[in-house]
C-alpha cells in the first residue's frame, strides 16, 4: 500500500480495502476497534514477512528402507558398546 503524506492512514487503508479487497471478498470488513497505540488510527503499524511461504523448498523424507538400515546400524553399535561395558 503506497503511503501518501497528504492523506490520513485511515483514508489510505479504506481506499486500499475498497479497491483491492472488497471486489474479491464482498463480505469482508475492517474492524475500527483495532487501532495502533502510536498514531491511534485504524490498523496496526507493522508488517509480517511469511518466509516459509516464499522460500520453503519441500524435501521429501528418505525412503523407509534407508531409515530402517540406519536404525539397525545404530542399534548394533549401541549393543556392541553395551557389550564392551558389561563384560
Amino acid at each position: 500500500m503506497p503511503l501518501n503524506p497528504d492523506m490520513s492512514t485511515t483514508a489510505l487503508i479504506e481506499g486500499y480495502f475498497a479497491r483491492e479487497v472488497q471486489p474479491h471478498v464482498p463480505d469482508a470488513w475492517i474492524n475500527p476497534d483495532k487501532t495502533d497505540a502510536i498514531d491511534e488510527e485504524i490498523g496496526i503499524v507493522g508488517f509480517e514477512i511469511p518466509f516459509n511461504r516464499h522460500f520453503y523448498v519441500y524435501e521429501p523424507p528418505r525412503p523407509l528402507a534407508e531409515i530402517d538400515a540406519d536404525l539397525d546400524a545404530v542399534s548394533s553399535e549401541i549393543m556392541q558398546l553395551l557389550g564392551e561395558v558389561h563384560s
